[in-house]
Order: structure tokens, then C-alpha cells, then sequence
């Protein structure tokens, strides 16, 4: 809890480059969205408004703490987020290790947002409440982020700034969005701040309108650390964020590598700058010789292929579907091993997972819920009839006699997927467990 007080700059825990600030219920909820959907941010809102799934650590006791620096630069150590997750994430991948589904349960498609856990790997971890006016909070949020996300009005967020504000160098960006989330405006430092590129991806990502006023946007390229955001895109280690930036600025040969993912990731007006090619493979990439390289896949890069992270980032897009199934009351600890083992043989991240699906008799399963909910990942449920619907190589009497689906993770992912599209992973049994493997199919063709 963040107690704040007049003229006392708080502690606050900085683990991204971006904080989202709330203090209305519908505020909230905007921000859990957006820590949800556009990821890597740090959300603070009111105490009155608690979950009770929030940073359960007091930023007064932890490490990675940080007030207003004397000079007014950023705080160190407010990039280690990406890191920190990455390990977290590529540990869970190399963990060891599915029986399909027993009767009960209910209907429906589960949101996992009340089931996720107080835990330092649960989505919401990166949550801090305070208590008290929410002015008194913006003298440490100003050198600490690079971008500021204000769901509050625009002029009192004018007014709290103004006394903080030094020169378009050294502010930074700051957006606002109003209480219904419709608009996400630009508000200061729109080109060197980087707001305006801000904006847009925050918009993208909540499916509202950009508002931008300045004149001209003199970038026309790709912000590195912004890459893919609207998508739900998270990169994998902060390392080389910013020489890539200067590779992408300074009009050295940048390599763009889609193996996965949404295409349209070039969203501005203008042509793709022409030091900026697109490819289709790391090998491909490596073979050109360019001098950055942004890669995105949800594939672990072999040896080989690491070459191409001495100057390049590295971007998990959210697109591997995990369809399940397991007995009633089987641990999460089971059905999370079996998921990360799974990746891991598959040489896949588990930061790609999109998405679980599995039958609607599992909607109140505790130990899938209680999984989801750890890694912020939406449930989806689907009825008997509805995965019928689905083909399946092997249907199976036994899971129809006692749910009346003659299979669930299969036809599950194929369902969510469009159907008839080959899964990485038909089907593997695990103890109490079934998993099958799917890749969200993109068709859009890639900018050139």
C-alpha cells in the first residue's frame, strides 16, 4: 500500500517503462484490461477499488524500489520487467511432465479474473494501491516511467502535471483516456516522449481512437520498444532495446522477422521505411547480414539462430492455443507441469499461450482455473454439441459416454482455431491430463 502525503516523493516498485494510473471503478477496470491486453505496464489505482489479487509485496519492503531522482532522470532498474519475466517464463518451459474430462461443472465461457492468484507470477502482480490524493503520486511516477497512461480527465492531469513539467527532452509521454475508453489522447510529449506512438498502440489494443494533434509525426518508423503492443506482443529481455532503437533511427539495415503472429504490424501512413525489409525465417534474416533485427515468434530459437539476437529483440506474439482436459480435481501443479513439459518438446514459449479451451463441464475446474489465472490466460469453453462439430482423429466412446463429446482438447483447439487447420499437437495423455497444440493461422500478407 502506498500511503501518500503532502510534500513526501513515495516509494513505488518500477518494473516497466510504463505506468497506467486509475481512481474511478470504471477506470480500473480499463487498467486490469490493458495490463491484461497490452502487458509490460505498471498499474496503480485506489485502494477502495482492491481485488485483493494486487501486488501482495509492500513497495516499502521490496527490492527494485524508487522515488524521484535528485537530477529528475529515470530511476534506475525500471527495465528489468521484461527480463524478469522471461525467466520466469523459459523456467516454466523446461519444467517436466493428458486422461480427458469426468462429469460436472457448468456451462459458459469462464473469465479467470476472480481466480487469479495473490501470487509475484500472477498478471496482476504488477498492480500497486494507494491511498490519498492521486496528485501526490505523480512527483514519482514523472522520472521513474517513460510513458504515463492517466485514465483520468484531461485537465486535472494538466493541472497535476504542470508544476512537474521541465522540457520536451526530459518529460515524458503522457496519455489520457477517458472513463469509458473510447478516446486515448496524446496529451504531452508527442515525438521525442514518444506519446503519440503511445497512443496509438494503446488505442489499437483497447479498440478505441487515437487523438493526436501535433502537426507532424517525424518518426514514421518502428518504435522498438512499442513493436507489436497492440497485438498483446510481449519482448522476451530488455538487453538491446535501445541499440536496436538507434539501428531503426539512425536507417541501418533492419531485419523484421514474422514467423508467427499478427502481419499488420506496420501501421502508419507511409511506405515501410526501405531500410526496413521483412522475412520469413531467422535463417533467412541471418543470411541478409542486417545490422538489428526484430524477431517474432513463438518458437525457441535454436543455437544457430541466437546469432541473431547480438542486436536484435526478441517478441513472444500471443498465439499458441492450449486445448484441456483432465480428471475432476487434478492440482494445478499437475496440469501446469504438463503444459510448460508440452512447450518445452515443442520448442515452444510458454509466453506465446493465447488462450485454454476445453468443455464447458470444466468451467469450475479449481485446478485449471487456478492455472489460468496464474499466467493471465482466458478460458474458453465450449458445449458437447459444439466440439462434435469438430474433426477429430481420435473420437473416443469412453469421453462421450461421460460427457457427451467424443473428445475435448482436440476438437477444443480446432473450434477456437477456425477448425481444420493441423494442430502442433493432436492429442498426449499425461496422467490426469490431456493437451493438444494449436497455432492461431494468420493470412494477412506481410508489408514489404
Amino acid at each position: 500500500m502506498i500511503s501518500l502525503q503532502e510534500g513526501i516523493v513515495p516509494e513505488i516498485r518500477v518494473r516497466s517503462d510504463y505506468a497506467v494510473i486509475a481512481i474511478t471503478k470504471h477506470g480500473v477496470e480499463l487498467a486490469r484490461n490493458l495490463l491484461r491486453s497490452f502487458g509490460g505496464v505498471d498499474v496503480y489505482y485506489m485502494s477502495k477499488f482492491t481485488r485483493g489479487d494486487e501486488d501482495v509485496v509492500s513497495a516499502g519492503s521490496a527490492e527494485g524500489l524508487t522515488s524521484a531522482s535528485a537530477d529528475g532522470g529515470r530511476a534506475a532498474g525500471s527495465s528489468v520487467a521484461g527480463a524478469e519475466a522471461s525467466a520466469r517464463a523459459e523456467a516454466a518451459n523446461a519444467a517436466v511432465s493428458a486422461a480427458d474430462i469426468a462429469p460436472a461443472g457448468t456451462a459458459g465461457t469462464t473469465p479467470v479474473d476472480a481466480a487469479a492468484p495473490s501470487t509475484a507470477s500472477s498478471p496482476y502482480g504488477g498492480i500497486q494501491l494507494f491511498e490519498g490524493s492521486v496528485r501526490m503520486l505523480f512527483p514519482a511516477l514523472f522520472p521513474a516511467y517513460k510513458g504515463i497512461i492517466c485514465i483520468i480527465s484531461l485537465g486535472a492531469v494538466v493541472r497535476m502535471i504542470a508544476p512537474l513539467l521541465q522540457d520536451k527532452k526530459k518529460d515524458p509521454g503522457i496519455v489520457v483516456i477517458d472513463d469509458k475508453g473510447e478516446h486515448v489522447i496524446s496529451v504531452l510529449s508527442g515525438h521525442l516522449g514518444g506519446a503519440n506512438e503511445l497512443a496509438r498502440e494503446v488505442a489499437a489494443a483497447m479498440g478505441a481512437r487515437a487523438v493526436i494533434t501535433t502537426a507532424s509525426d517525424v518518426q514514421k518508423t518502428i518504435a522498438v520498444d512499442l513493436f507489436g503492443r497492440r497485438f498483446g506482443w510481449e519482448w522476451e529481455s530488455a538487453d538491446k532495446l535501445t541499440p536496436v532503437s538507434a539501428s531503426v533511427v539512425n536507417e541501418e539495415q533492419v531485419a523484421v522477422v514474422i514467423e508467427s503472429g499478427e502481419p499488420g504490424w506496420w501501421t502508419l501512413d507511409t511506405p515501410v521505411p526501405p531500410n526496413i525489409r521483412s522475412y520469413g525465417s531467422v535463417q533467412e534474416a541471418l543470411e541478409a547480414g542486417p545490422h538489428a533485427a526484430l524477431v517474432v515468434t513463438h518458437r525457441l530459437l535454436s543455437s544457430a539462430e541466437q546469432a541473431i539476437l547480438s542486436n536484435g529483440v526478441l517478441y513472444r506474439p500471443k498465439v499458441i492455443v492450449l486445448g484441456i482436459g483432465c480428471n475432476r480435481g487434478t492440482p494445478a501443479e499437475e496440469i501446469e507441469e504438463v503444459i510448460a513439459s508440452t512447450l518445452a518438446e515443442l520448442d515452444f514459449s510458454i509466453r506465446s499461450v493465447k488462450t485454454v479451451c476445453t468443455i464447458n463441464l470444466k468451467a469450475d475446474e479449481e485446478g485449471l482455473l487456478a492455472v489460468c489465472g496464474k499466467y493471465g490466460w482466458p478460458l474458453v469453453t465450449y458445449t458437447p454439441e459444439e466440439l462434435n462439430e469438430m474433426p477429430m482423429n481420435q473420437p473416443s466412446p469412453t469421453v462421450f459416454k461421460y460427457t457427451g463429446a467424443y473428445g475435448v482438447s482436440e476438437p477444443a483447439v480446432q473450434r477456437y482455431i477456425g477448425g481444420f487447420v493441423p494442430l502442433a499437437l493432436v492429442k498426449k495423455k499425461s496422467g490426469n491430463v490431456t493437451i493438444s497444440v494449436g497455432i492461431q493461422p494468420f493470412t494477412e500478407e506481410l508489408p514489404q
